[in-house]
């Protein structure tokens, strides 16, 4: 087990104070039972998402830095943990473009005087995604030994969605050979949750996009892409998709319901969070991590599973 993530700094973002909640309840619920400590960031910011980017990238980098300083300079720490995939993504690619772009360096400075606070520099903490944290803190054995309702083969597709590896040069952690997340084949949630006892289908959609940012825009094109990815789950012999993004979780979600309605194919694969699944194997009752906060309706399927 790594020492250095059992405290760390935690960055819920604005998803998960949103439509993503019940992933943090799930999230903190998973910590306490595993004895980790989560130490939420103080008076964070929105990390700038989709939209400022398209505005302004270097605001959003000042914005994913504005956090990174306060978990750092302030708190004193040396990780700060994002669950979502958009702030994991937008912090990681801040830490790259402050350490190889001297424009991005000069506009954070700036804004970070003006704002009056210590500007944030490349190196001085560790961005990780929960997957790394349980990964790390806990790790495959360690979780095993603490289950107390295995997930009995329940048979399971993980789906990480586009922006937990892409694009691959932000994150240089991965791809380093045993041990190191992959890129083009993500594990890690895979490995926790086979730790947990369920059996991980051949799911060949793992990091495809789930039309997230377009669904404002175009929900048709939303409803198409999450359709696909149901449709493949079921074809691969899933009954859970595993998520561990807020976004393409609300998504796979929102749009299953919608595919029947306006399309009018039904999919019955179930929609939860890695960190539900862990904590139910963890003895946690299904309120606890959040599963009643959940559009897809799953409680009916836990309890014939044994796991509510």
């Amino acid at each position: 087990m790594a020492q250095k993530y059992q405290k760390v700094a935690y960055y819920p973002g604005c998803a998960l104070e949103g439509s993503g909640h019940a992933y943090d309840r799930s999230t903190r619920a998973l910590g306490k039972a595993l004895g980790l400590d989560l130490v939420e960031v103080k008076n964070w910011n929105c990390c700038g998402a989709m939209e400022v980017k398209n505005v302004d990238p270097k605001l959003q980098t000042y914005l994913s830095s504005r956090v990174m300083s306060i978990a750092a300079k302030e708190m004193g720490f040396d990780a700060v943990m994002a669950p979502c995939n958009g702030c994991y993504h937008n912090l990681k690619k801040a830490e790259y473009d402050l350490a190889d772009d001297q424009e991005s360096r000069d506009v954070v400075g700036k804004l970070s005087e003006a704002a009056g606070h210590a500007a944030y520099q490349a190196g001085n903490l560790e961005t990780i995604h929960a997957l790394d944290w349980i990964k790390e803190a806990i790790g495959e054995d360690g979780l095993g030994e603490r289950v107390k309702n295995s997930l009995k083969g329940l048979r399971v597709a993980n789906y990480y969605g586009c922006m937990y590896t892409r694009p691959r040069h932000i994150f240089p952690e991965k791809d380093q050979g045993a041990g190191s997340e992959s890129t083009s084949q993500p594990h890690f949630m895979d490995d926790l949750l086979a730790a947990a006892g369920a059996v991980n289908v051949d799911y060949p959609l793992k990091t495809a996009c789930c039309g997230g940012a377009h669904t404002l825009s175009d929900s048709d094109i939303s409803t198409k892409l999450v359709l696909n990815l149901l449709q493949t789950a079921e074809a691969a012999g899933a009954e859970v998709i595993a998520t561990e993004c807020p976004t393409c979780h609300t998504g796979l979600e929102m749009h299953q319901v919608r595919a029947e309605k306006m399309l009018g194919v039904k999919t019955t694969v179930k929609v939860l969070y890695f960190t539900q699944l862990l904590g139910l194997a963890l003895g946690l009752k299904p309120r606890k991590v959040g599963v009643h906060e959940n559009i897809s309706d799953s409680i009916g399927f836990l309890k014939e599973k044994g796991l509510a």
